[in-house]
């Protein structure tokens, strides 16, 4: 998977392309979350749920259905207390959702993307992945092998800040 880290520069880029006041921070920072949210089922790998099951690592949670859901849940959220449309709101977390199914697809490891799920279990990846998988270690995570692999990642994700 590509790191937190690179998520997190992706969602940065498209608030940032979609030219939102940088006062917003509450904006900005759903947006990263909105990025790294599908990631939250590797809560279930530690948790001994099988990798390619529904609810394993790159299952629903990297859908785009659940993109679309998660995202429209923010932007909803959001639009009562900023002064951004709630459909400029809604793209901007939808991207940043989307962006990391886009990003794990591209990665040299694991079983893939399951992108039309609940509809299609299975799992996907591009033919160009030049994505350095991350390590599902919590140490590998937080520690040295993280840096190292988010460099690489934020390299071969093509984002401006790399």
């Amino acid at each position: 998977m590509a790191s937190p880290l690179t998520h997190a520069v992706v969602a940065v880029t498209i608030v940032a392309v979609h030219d939102l006041q940088p006062r917003a921070s509450r904006t900005w920072l759903v947006a990263i979350a909105c990025a790294i949210a599908p990631d939250l089922d590797a809560l279930g790998y530690w948790l001994g749920v099988p990798y390619e099951s529904f609810w394993g690592h790159r299952g629903f949670t990297h859908s785009m259905a659940f993109a679309v859901l998660l995202s429209w849940i923010c932007a909803n959220w959001i639009s009562h207390s900023s002064a951004i449309s709630r459909l400029r709101l809604w793209s901007v977390y939808l991207m940043a959702v989307l962006s990391h199914d886009v990003l794990d697809a591209m990665t040299d490891g694991g079983l893939g993307v399951a992108l039309f799920s609940p509809l299609d279990q299975t799992r996907y990846f591009f033919p160009f992945r030049p994505i350095q998988v991350s390590s599902m270690s919590l140490s590998d995570v937080v520690g040295p092998t993280a840096s190292a692999c988010s460099q690489t990642n934020v390299s071969g994700s093509g984002s401006p800040a790399a």
